[in-house]
């Protein structure tokens, strides 16, 4: 009995043995298949034949994606997840083709991804050399036209684009950061799925494309004027010249190899001869109705910047910036644009208000910023940044104490008490000092007589100015930080009116009315103003916008956009 149990379990195991070997093997044929490469080439004479074997083709390119993220060494893949999952979904069917034909829509999307410009992309970010290629074999070679391999690599190439333009154009292209507002940051596989389904139900690409837009007005009419910008562009490469404050050491000859494009300087001519590069820079500013100094200054560089070129990728960039804000913004808020120098109060997307603005010159730069104002204060007491005293005030000390009442400063202990500067080593001091720097309130107080407060880490803020003449000047990039408001008096009127529209207690009004504040500041009085509907606000840099159907372009003050064109768009 024992004998025969034994010989039973050992008859067992052999079994199984055998079983698990079998398995193995079965396992191992069917994974080194869906392993095995696309093979280079694959001819098939009857076009019905092509629904059987571009699908096989396509997983086995699939597969590839996946172990190595390429479709081949020189063919990246940009979005694989969605990629493979789509083609899964469909058990690797082809999307663009039939039996050896091109289905329309296919022809719309190559369209789209030709005139990708339109939408402020590049027609190379999307396969579009790769895809026009193989086109071009179709039509010239009647062999090619047979061959399964290059039906199958069209489709997910294509694929590929189109999930990738997708992503830009719901996302755009620029890395979240401290100031996004977009919640939406990851786009998942049945998002992907439901916007295909509806390209092919409404046999649209354009359609489907559109409603993945930004809404914003603003974004909006900036893409009306790509078409009329585009239709006259020259897209040629010119020297960027850069900003002798951002790269000094490349600021000369920079200057010299833009003015050798223009034909204004010869190559022969000496890099080091400054009465050539000022006589070249003269006439330069002649033909573009500058101001006529043989200096290479901030408009003048702007100028010599301003290529076609250049202000496309600054109109991409812009697109951008739109998708990186909410995909609703508020009912009102205040927009702030550096690089325009201005502020709009923006009501119902109506612009209720618009005034000019100073901002930061490059060194001491405007921050972009989210917040909301939350209080005003008339007749203001300006606490000097620590930013400011390290870089002027401690140095204008160590030479001089009286340097503060030059100024009309005062200069306080931890007690609010005044300190003479005179009995002060400052020789001590090198990045910082243990008192605070104030202006006193007046009309000759560099804040105004009205200043406009909002929850940042910066220390800035909006208000007026002493310096009203400033405005009239064409580059206002002129501050320490804070943002200097023109029409000050009509933004705060605004502010006002609407806050007493919600704040009512025990059926009374309790709130700070218009005439109020006009008195208090006729008699030269500090008061705190809280703004109980706190008004939103947008601190951007945007240096184009469209009205009208046109683009209107502005400088770029922070090299910013140079920065992000080097960035993300190198090469272009």
């Amino acid at each position: 009995m024992k004998f025969k149990t034994k010989k039973y379990i050992t008859r067992l195991s052999y079994v199984l043995s055998l079983v698990l070997i079998i398995s193995t093997i079965v396992f191992c044929f069917i994974s080194c298949n869906n392993n095995t490469p696309p093979p280079d080439r694959e001819i098939v004479d009857q076009p019905q034949q092509m629904a059987k074997k571009v699908p096989e083709i396509i997983q086995k390119m699939i597969n590839q994606v996946e172990d190595k993220g390429k479709l081949d060494d020189s063919t990246g893949m940009m979005q694989p997840v969605p990629l493979q999952w789509l083609y899964e979904k469909t058990s690797y069917t082809a999307y663009w083709s039939k039996e050896q034909h091109w289905l329309p829509i296919a022809d719309s999307l190559m369209n789209f991804i030709q005139n990708a410009r339109l939408y402020g992309l590049f027609p190379e970010d999307y396969h579009f050399k790769n895809v026009s290629g193989i086109k071009e074999r179709f039509s010239t070679d009647s062999s090619a036209k047979k061959d399964a391999v290059l039906w199958s690599r069209a489709d997910v190439l294509l694929t590929d684009a189109l999930l990738q333009i997708m992503n830009h154009v719901k996302l755009g292209r620029l890395v979240k950061d401290s100031i996004t507002l977009r919640t939406d940051s990851v786009l998942t596989n049945e998002f992907y799925d439901q916007q295909f389904q509806k390209i092919f139900e409404t046999n649209s690409i354009t359609t489907v494309i559109d409603s993945l837009e930004p809404q914003m007005k603003g974004y909006q009419d900036l893409k009306a004027g790509i078409k009329q910008f585009l239709d006259s562009a020259d897209f040629r490469e010119f020297t960027y010249v850069p900003f002798p404050s951002y790269d000094s050491a490349k600021f000369k000859s920079a200057l010299v190899s833009r003015l050798i494009e223009d034909s204004l300087l010869n190559q022969a001519d000496s890099f080091s001869d400054s009465l050539r590069i000022s006589m070249a820079l003269k006439k330069y500013q002649k033909q573009k109705k500058l101001t006529v100094d043989g200096k290479a200054g901030t408009e003048t560089i702007s100028s010599l910047n301003a290529s076609d070129k250049e202000k496309f990728f600054r109109i991409a960039l812009s697109l951008d910036k739109y998708k990186m804000l909410p995909g609703k913004m508020p009912e009102r808020y205040v927009w702030v644009n550096l690089s325009g120098y201005y502020l709009q109060l923006w009501q119902s997307d109506t612009i209720a208000l618009y005034s000019k603005v100073v901002v930061g010159k490059s060194l001491t730069r405007t921050p972009e910023l989210n917040s909301a104002i939350s209080d005003m204060i008339t007749y203001p007491q300006w606490t000097i940044p620590t930013s400011i005293i390290v870089k002027e005030i401690l140095p204008g000390l160590k030479k001089d104490p009286g340097y503060l009442a030059e100024k009309g400063y005062s200069l306080l202990n931890d007690k609010n008490e005044e300190v003479d500067p005179y009995f002060v080593d400052w020789s001590k001091y090198k990045t910082g000092i243990p008192y605070k720097v104030v202006q006193g309130s007046g009309d000759d107080n560099a804040l105004g007589i009205l200043k406009f407060n909002f929850p940042n880490k910066y220390s800035v803020y909006l208000h007026d100015t002493n310096q009203r003449y400033y405005f009239s000047r064409q580059f206002r990039s002129l501050s320490h930080g804070c943002v200097r408001v023109q029409e000050w008096q009509k933004l705060s009127q605004f502010i006002l009116n609407n806050d007493s529209m919600y704040v009512v207690t025990k059926g009374k009004t309790n709130y700070t009315k218009t005439d109020s504040v006009t008195q208090w500041l006729s008699k030269k009085e500090k008061h705190y103003i809280p703004v109980r509907d706190r008004l939103p606000l947008f601190i951007r840099y945007f240096t184009c916008e469209g009205r009208g159907g046109k683009i209107f372009f502005y400088d770029d003050i922070y090299n910013e956009d140079h920065r992000l064109k080097e960035k993300y768009f190198s090469g272009k």
